[in-house]
């Protein structure tokens, strides 16, 4: 177990700071400044494909963590066809879910002075505020979000958890030590289907590093010329995302389109992840996703974030090379370095991929 010191825990790459977003609506709900405002080609130029969204895959957690053959290879096709899938029978208590949910909205209505008091610091984007702003001309995304890791324990910055609403911290802590739960079930599983013992992919990545997103997207007036979140593949080894009911705004890439992904009750959103992509030397991609914004609802995401400590070094598994009778596509780098350079990029879809990628 690491020490408690505030040297060990990671610090990441510091995000520009720029307006509150809900605090901007609350005054003028009407307004929407040129900062968010996309263009016609980025918004309109690849169809939105809704007859689809039925069949994003879902897959039964309790036949998989019983090795089922048949959930098994529904797991390969998943990850190799859609890179995207929805988890039912999993485990988590309903009144876990829940409470993640109220006790985050309430959250999110406190007055801006208090939620400022767990903003993010100037070398960190753990905390209340924004993630990757990294130009004063960057187009912006209509969301304000809170970012924490959770575990290991001894990483979380303990300034930036929040003791408002006085419920928020325990129910992060259920909701978060149930998806490590999950997250371990769905990783030995990923093992298996890449030709593995069950508990490789847990020890290659020494340390399961779990952080949490938690995404506020207020209504928009014009949400056709907003993004609540730009298009972007997550930089984890799988993430797992709990969605609102009513509201659809996550949207996958898939046949050159994007799909929105309906939310099933109760079920988790999982998703491959980049260092599951350079594992498996392409054979799972991590899939383009972004968030649209609806014009008279607020809506709350929940995206945890498995990924391997920094020191692991990442790349394509040999096997996989061998019985894919295929060039690395991938160099070996540590995990750190990759992640840390990515989070200098603006979202930009996969560019920051290249960081990775075999000359």
């Amino acid at each position: 177990m690491g020490s408690t010191t505030e040297d060990s825990i990671p610090t990441y790459p510091p995000s520009l700071p720029v307006p509150n977003v809900q605090e901007m609506v609350w005054k003028d709900p009407l307004k929407v400044p040129e900062r968010y405002i996309r263009n016609e080609e980025e918004m309109h130029t690849k169809p939105e494909l809704s007859h689809l969204s039925s069949q994003v895959p879902v897959i039964d957690l309790s036949l998989l963590s019983n090795g089922n053959k048949e959930e098994l290879l529904k797991l390969d096709l998943a990850c190799k066809e859609w890179g995207f899938f929805q988890v039912v029978n999993h485990g988590v208590e309903s009144k876990v879910l829940q409470g993640l949910k109220d006790a985050s909205a309430e959250f999110f209505e406190l007055p801006l002075e208090e939620k400022n008091k767990i903003s993010m610091p100037p070398n960190d984007i753990q905390g209340y505020g924004h993630a990757y702003v990294v130009s004063e001309d960057q187009i912006l995304d209509w969301s304000d979000a809170l970012i924490m890791l959770v575990y290991p324990s001894w990483f979380r910055n303990v300034n930036i958890w929040p003791t408002k609403p006085e419920t928020l911290k325990d129910s992060m802590e259920a909701y978060s030590t149930e998806l490590k739960r999950v997250a371990k079930e769905l990783l030995g599983s990923l093992s298996l289907i890449m030709g593995m013992e069950k508990g490789y992919l847990l020890e290659l990545h020494k340390e399961l590093v779990q952080a949490m997103r938690v995404n506020y997207y207020p209504p928009c007036p014009t949400p056709e010329n907003v993004l609540g979140i730009s298009p972007h593949s997550d930089t984890s080894t799988i993430t797992i995302l709990m969605q609102d009911g009513d509201v659809t705004g996550l949207q996958i890439r898939h046949q050159g389109g994007w799909v929105p992904v309906r939310a099933i009750p109760k079920a988790l959103v999982v998703n491959v992840g980049d260092v599951t992509e350079i594992l498996s030397n392409g054979k799972y991609k991590s899939i383009e996703h972004r968030a649209v914004t609806n014009e008279s609802k607020s809506r709350l995401s929940y995206a945890t974030f498995f990924i391997p400590l920094d020191e692991v070094e990442i790349g394509p598994l040999s096997h996989l090379i061998d019985t894919q009778g295929s060039l690395p596509l991938y160099k070996k780098i540590k995990y750190g370095d990759y992640v840390r350079n990515s989070m200098k990029m603006k979202h930009d879809g996969k560019a920051h991929t290249q960081i990775a990628k075999a000359k």
